[in-house]
């Protein structure tokens, strides 16, 4: 039983990690591929700051509300290992400020110590009247995604790198299902019109003296597209760019003036700060996230693909509870070829 998973980021290696550690004791024969023509440092994760946080509000998908609720639970879960240094994962605390009242998150019970801000915290940030402090978690990807390469590498999991142009290109190698975690590049593989590029741009300087986060919110300009500052275990991140639509992930000019000025009012002491990095990528941005199972033809018979992408900026904050829930349908998928007992309920 093959399945390929294409896909390198925190996405598709989670997946791949999820399925492996479910189904490899009930399915001897299974052989797990990861295929990707970007593997870490150079995927979309590896840019991200790392903060779990989802979007201010869920939209009413309470699903996705809860696959991040698994993700939180699943890495707190690991705080306390021995694994967590390796991972890059640690607690952080910080402050979501806006300039108006608004609704509570959906995630407010699932972070930790979860407050509206007093009006002296609100003094600290002149121009903002109004605000949350919440303690979260940082997972810095370029640190996680190592570990998850290597936890798979350790399993027999082998890696391929190479551009996957079709799924009837996997299918034709004898590949039973694929599992399609390519992020923005999706729509190459099967057009999806829901499916734009975010287009995110990044300073990192180091500020050690920066201790919590700060995160600005626009309510008129949408996410992302005011400043925040969010610092991790070397480098403090700025930024403060949501381009829907933009492909350009060159670094731009203008953007970084942006960020640069925007950042250093909210927070006059990073004009000290040195800046030693400067990242653009593209955010796979789509109304909701895609997880479903699809049967499509090859030949005179069918062969299976789980679609897992359309994460957003969000990626970070549900991974693992997509990929076990990736996990699941490929579990119905193995029951139907009698394959496996049911997956764990755990799962």
């Amino acid at each position: 039983m093959r399945v390929a998973v294409i896909g390198a980021g925190v996405i598709g290696l989670s997946t791949a990690l999820c399925i492996h550690e479910h189904f490899q004791p009930l399915v001897p024969c299974l052989q797990l591929e990861v295929y990707a023509d970007r593997f870490t440092p150079h995927t979309t994760s590896d840019g991200a700051a790392g903060l779990w946080q989802p979007y201010l509000s869920d939209h009413g998908e309470l699903q996705e509300t809860l696959w991040n609720k698994e993700t939180f639970d699943h890495l707190l879960g690991y705080l306390g290992s021995l694994e967590a240094k390796e991972m890059g994962l640690f607690l952080i605390s910080g402050y979501n400020l806006f300039t108006r009242p608004v609704p509570d998150p959906s995630w407010k019970n699932i972070v930790l110590g979860f407050r509206n801000l007093t009006p002296k915290e609100l003094e600290l940030f002149p121009g903002y009247s109004y605000g949350w402090f919440n303690t979260a978690l940082m997972l810095e990807c370029r640190s996680y995604l190592p570990w998850l390469t290597n936890r798979l590498a350790q399993r027999g999991v082998k890696f391929f790198h190479k551009k996957v142009g079709s799924f009837q290109e996997m299918f034709a190698q004898g590949v039973d299902v694929v599992i399609n975690c390519t992020g923005v590049r999706a729509g190459e593989l099967q057009p999806d019109p829901a499916l734009q590029p975010a287009r995110g741009q990044v300073l990192k300087v180091q500020a050690p003296w920066v201790k919590h986060f700060v995160i600005t919110h626009n309510m008129d300009s949408g996410i992302y597209n005011s400043p925040y500052v969010i610092p991790g275990s070397e480098f403090t991140v700025l930024g403060g760019i949501f381009q829907q639509g933009n492909w350009n992930e060159e670094n731009s000019a203008q953007d970084h003036k942006t960020i640069w000025e925007r950042c250093c009012k909210l927070l006059p002491s990073l004009q000290k700060a040195k800046i030693v990095e400067e990242w653009s990528g593209l955010r796979p941005a789509r109304p909701r996230v895609r997880l479903e199972r699809e049967t499509l033809r090859h030949g005179h018979s069918q062969a299976e693909v789980i679609h897992n992408y359309g994460h957003g900026g969000f990626g970070i904050t549900i991974h693992w509870g997509c990929a076990m829930a990736a996990a699941r349908l490929l579990g119905s998928i193995l029951q139907e070829k009698q394959l496996a007992r049911p997956p764990q309920s755990h799962l």
